[in-house]
């Protein structure tokens, strides 16, 4: 298997096109809402790709090489989850021009861009069910959609009874991936994107699409106009069906984000911390572990800071804990500042582009962790060791190697109070001596007679350059 080279060094940015930036206010809805309005799930705020384009030296001073875009397509909603053209920039999002010059603005700062891809179902106003409504069983789409009688109902209140939808939501009616007319269309669909200069596709629910061999024409389709080009499924629960040859090259990596919840809500001790990642580490091969979309947050859960009680110091070691692990690491758009928000649509707010409302310790972390990552090849490709539980004190540490290449130690006090930890017998230490976090210059560890040493505050953590 082959995995483009590229995204083992990416740092992720994911972006909620409506809320992240406004930079044409004359595409604005007339109704759109304030900016920064608590949002809910009808209004739209204004957000925009001339907006993105606008903010690109933002998110390269971040450290950001790569976006995540939720859908771009033409749609009646913020969420833009039911597409009605799959060939056309929504244009309370712009142009395809304007999606044009943010694309190569993004190509030319060294910024790789992935699309949404929903391909499991479509809006409502999509051509083939709109001939539908209209014409029942005489329309030449029937076949398109899972339709069980007329009339289809589906602008009526209640769970669509008469056809299959997503969830039983009137508005997404799920396509028929078993016509081969329709599975050429989502084909070309994939391609014609790739071939206008998008580097890849996060395909949403791409299990309830229970078909390896459409999954499989999909990644030939793309990779064919691109090699380059980064497959990721939405895949929720460990499950090493969805990856390789046939599938994706990674996964939205939810299990490492419950794993380090786990351990930072008191839910699961360093010891079982460990064992998560272990369980996750062994389920698919090494090379998918290191492409997998590694989160704290997304669109569809609620923001970190949030769940971590509004703490910006576990927030900062929540970080920590996902740069450190093998994965490409993954902003969900400002968590660096520390955005807070509960379950959609509350997740989903406004960017605070006023300064003053940023944490700015918060961001300043995240700064350091992509220049960390991106100095020490270590954390981008290395493999991962857990010290044994008889070895280890006072907090959670691993070990990223990589021959030919620094060791890099990633310690972690998952406490509301100061604490030393003790490695006993850390054997990839062969001299002793100081050595200075990366992460608090005020705290180095020490190695003396095979024990080594960090000093972390509270809800404190450190990176260790060892020599090799």
């Amino acid at each position: 298997m082959t995995i483009p080279s590229w995204v083992f060094d990416s740092v992720f940015y994911q972006i909620f096109p409506d809320r992240f930036a406004n930079g044409n206010p004359s595409n604005d809805p007339p109704n759109k809402q304030a900016w920064g309005t608590p949002p809910d799930i009808v209004h739209f705020q204004g957000g925009d790709l001339a907006g993105i384009q606008k903010k690109l030296d933002y998110l390269t001073d971040l450290g950001v090489t790569a976006i995540y875009l939720n859908p771009i397509f033409l749609s009646p909603s913020t969420h833009r989850y039911n597409t009605v053209d799959y060939y056309k920039i929504d244009p309370k999002l712009g142009t395809m021009s304007d999606f044009q010059a943010f694309l190569t603005a993004a190509h030319q700062k060294g910024m790789r861009v992935v699309l949404d891809g929903v391909f499991n179902h479509c809006g409502r106003g999509f051509f083939a069910f709109n001939d539908i409504l209209e014409n029942d069983g005489d329309s030449p789409y029937f076949d398109w959609f899972h339709i069980q009688r007329f009339p289809l109902q589906a602008y009526t209140s209640g769970k669509a009874t008469n056809y299959t939808a997503w969830w039983g939501f009137k508005s997404l009616p799920k396509f028929n991936t078993d016509h081969p007319v329709v599975r050429q269309y989502l084909l070309d669909v994939g391609r014609y994107w790739i071939e206008q200069g998008v580097d890849g596709w996060r395909l949403d629910v791409p299990n309830e699409i229970n078909d390896d061999a459409f999954w499989a024409d999909f990644r030939s389709t793309v990779r064919s106009a691109n090699p380059d080009a980064y497959l990721i499924g939405e895949i929720w629960e460990i499950d090493p069906r969805w990856v390789g040859d046939k599938h994706f090259d990674g996964l939205m990596n939810y299990p490492v984000r419950k794993a380090i919840l786990g351990l930072l809500t008191g839910e699961r001790d360093n010891a079982g911390f460990a064992a998560d990642i272990a369980t996750i580490l062994k389920a698919y091969p090494y090379e998918n572990v290191l492409a997998m979309y590694s989160l704290l947050g997304s669109h569809d859960v609620e923001r970190i800071r949030t769940l971590l009680g509004g703490s910006i110091e576990k927030t900062r070691l929540a970080n920590t804990l996902l740069f450190g692990l093998p994965g490409v690491p993954a902003i969900y758009y400002g968590d660096e500042v520390g955005v807070e928000g509960g379950r959609d649509p509350d997740c989903r707010r406004a960017f605070p582009w006023n300064e003053k409302d940023w944490q700015r310790g918060l961001l300043e972390h995240i700064r350091q962790l992509t220049q960390i990552r991106k100095a020490y090849p270590a954390l981008r490709r290395g493999q991962i060791s857990f010290p044994a539980a008889s070895q280890i004190a006072g907090g959670s540490a691993w070990l990223r190697t990589l021959p030919s290449s620094q060791t890099i130690l990633v310690a972690a006090n998952p406490a509301d109070k100061e604490s030393t930890l003790s490695i006993n017998n850390l054997t990839c230490v062969p001299v002793e001596g100081e050595f200075p976090n990366l992460l608090d210059d005020t705290r180095p560890a020490r190695c003396d007679k095979g024990v080594f040493t960090a000093p972390l505050g509270a809800w404190g953590s450190g990176i260790f350059v060892l020599p090799g």
